[in-house]
């Protein structure tokens, strides 16, 4: 019999607080997070969904965007695996946790649905006269940079460039 052993998960949801990115005394960036995952039934009682707390620990650069790009009630694609920690407490009590340690994270949102992109439309409206027109912030999730810091420069065009015209099939290099 074949040995099939599997451990992938795949979780969307929503972040249940800012994620705050720490390091490691080694230097390695970590978060971990809470993801809210909606059940895909709807209780009896009260009609309400219920939902999933899923806690999440993302690693180095997966860590290092999810804190930067991410925010409390922001949509997220988590791709990951299931991991079981094992400890002994204080009162000798032995203890488990199971977490996702994710691999991949990925924007779900469309830009101006994101809660950042909502929270810097709402300042521009709440904004003393004239200060609605200043620069937004650098970084961020913004439309004129696609989350990255530095804005999308557009190619510099230039003339085609000269082609030698070959008139003979014998010159061709192939």
């Amino acid at each position: 019999m074949a040995n099939f052993n599997f451990n992938k998960v795949i979780l969307g949801g929503r972040l249940t607080a800012d994620p705050e990115l720490k390091t490691t005394p080694s230097g390695v960036s970590v978060t971990s997070f809470t993801v809210a995952v909606n059940r895909r039934f709807v209780s009896r009682e009260g009609g309400e969904t219920q939902a999933d707390f899923i806690n999440v620990t993302a690693w180095r650069t997966t860590a290092e965007f999810v804190t930067r790009y991410f925010r409390k009630a922001s949509s997220i694609c988590i791709v990951g695996s299931i991991q079981t920690r094992t400890w002994t407490d204080q009162q000798g009590q032995k203890r488990f946790a199971t977490e996702v340690v994710a691999d991949e994270a990925y924007f779900v949102d469309a830009k101006s649905e994101s809660p950042m992109a909502v929270q810097q439309a709402a300042g521009m409206y709440g904004s003393p006269a004239g200060q609605a027109n200043q620069a937004p912030m650098q970084g961020g999730y913004m439309p004129d940079n696609y989350g990255y810091g530095n804005p999308v420069q557009s190619p510099a065009y230039t003339s085609a460039p000269k082609f030698e015209e070959i008139t003979d099939d014998e010159e061709l290099p192939f």
